[in-house]
């Protein structure tokens, strides 16, 4: 037969092929029966499209450049969203399968010109798929930052859930950020791979040389509690070889990521004044370097050393105030501060034992006794500025 009147009978029959293609799409490919009808008939005209311009290829083997697009030009763009590329290559195996069938007898070369589209189909259709999927990844990456940036800010809008929803973030409950250095040869796929393991889900936001990391708990299979879950401090010391050299601080934890804010505030503060504690760990935690933030300037962390520290103890007891005072003054010495305040030395002993029981730091350390003497003269400036403003004022006399 020659290869116009193969043509003629080729064009005669694509209605039956395609019509026998989706009656085996329905009994192979579950995945096929169980889409909504206007999907099916999008994944049909697909079908048709291939039939369609097999032919028109087979007259003109020339035309394949624009294969790719002749086919799924037929299908709605939510497609290629819905289907994946493994589902595709199942429809190209059909529709070859059902083609060979219908011309068997009519010649090698028809047979080799299907084997040779169906070829170029596959390749094509991964073409599609793969330069899909690199727009994908580039509006990801540029998503992604903007949600990083929105956090930073503080200036969250309505949309911030659904951006973070469309990044596919799985954490749930409490999030934490951490700010570092970006290294020279930063390796974003590491960092994602190791928060994998982790069981963390990460936002990544490289400003310059900065490293901001968002993190938040995505429980793993098989979990069945989350007491079986890592702290933030740990899962920042797993991170840590990603960050360039340099200081790594880990913000608070705040109850959601909606609330990250918070956390990178306290966070990028702690980055600003690390390098004023020399002995400062990597990660190190924000909260540790509340001393160096309050003396920038921190309001933040102000409020953080008042409303933890100086308040809780001015509520429990005047008592301990007075000798947490007395004990850092006198350089931590017990006898000293036992005679300055005419009580026995384990009677110090006890007080500062409740100290740390009421507010969980040991005034006994070094570090922390920096800590909760800034408290105490921020929690006493504050105390003196409320008298100053409940004082009435003396009017001038006439």
């Amino acid at each position: 037969m020659d290869k116009a009147a193969t043509l003629t009978w080729l064009r005669r029959i694509s209605g039956d092929i395609a019509s026998v293609t989706i009656k085996r799409l329905e009994d192979t490919l579950p995945w096929y029966a169980d889409m909504p009808p206007a999907r099916r008939s999008a994944v049909g005209l697909v079908a048709q499209a291939g039939i369609t311009s097999f032919i028109q290829w087979y007259e003109d083997p020339t035309s394949t450049p624009w294969i790719a697009a002749d086919i799924f030009a037929a299908a709605p763009r939510e497609l290629l969203r819905s289907v994946s590329l493994q589902q595709t290559l199942q429809l190209i195996r059909v529709t070859v399968e059902v083609t060979e069938e219908r011309v068997a007898g009519r010649g090698n070369d028809l047979r080799e010109a299907i084997l040779l589209y169906s070829r170029d189909v596959a390749f094509a259709a991964a073409d599609v798929y793969a330069r899909a999927a690199e727009a994908r990844g580039l509006w990801d990456a540029r998503l992604e930052a903007l949600v990083v940036d929105s956090i930073l800010t503080g200036e969250a809008d309505e949309e911030l859930p659904s951006r973070i929803a469309a990044l596919g973030w799985h954490g749930h409950g409490e999030v934490a950020v951490l700010v570092g250095t970006t290294p020279p040869q930063f390796d974003v796929d590491l960092v994602r791979r190791t928060a994998r393991k982790l069981a963390v889900d990460v936002l990544i936001g490289v400003q310059g040389s900065r490293l901001v990391l968002v993190l938040g708990r995505a429980r793993a299979e098989g979990q069945e509690s989350e007491e079986d879950e890592l702290g933030f401090q740990e899962i920042a010391s797993r991170l840590e070889p990603s960050f360039g050299p340099g200081y790594v601080v880990l913000g608070p934890a705040v109850a959601a990521l909606v609330d990250a804010s918070q956390s990178a505030r306290a966070a990028l503060a702690g980055f600003a004044v690390a390098r004023a504690w020399r002995g400062a760990p990597r990660p190190v935690e924000a909260d540790d370097l509340l001393p160096e933030r309050a003396l920038a300037g921190d309001p933040l962390a102000k409020q953080t050393l008042i409303e933890r520290i100086f308040r809780p103890l001015q509520a429990h007891s005047t008592d301990l105030v007075t000798t947490l005072w007395s004990y850092l003054d006198n350089g931590r010495s017990l006898e000293a501060t036992a005679r300055e305040l005419f009580v026995h030395p384990n009677t110090v002993r006890y007080r500062l034992k409740r100290v740390s029981e009421v507010i969980g730091w040991d005034a006994t350390g070094p570090r922390e006794a920096l800590i909760l003497q800034t408290a105490l003269i921020l929690g006493s400036i504050g105390a003196a500025e409320q008298v100053r403003r409940r004082l009435p004022q003396r009017r001038p006399q006439r």
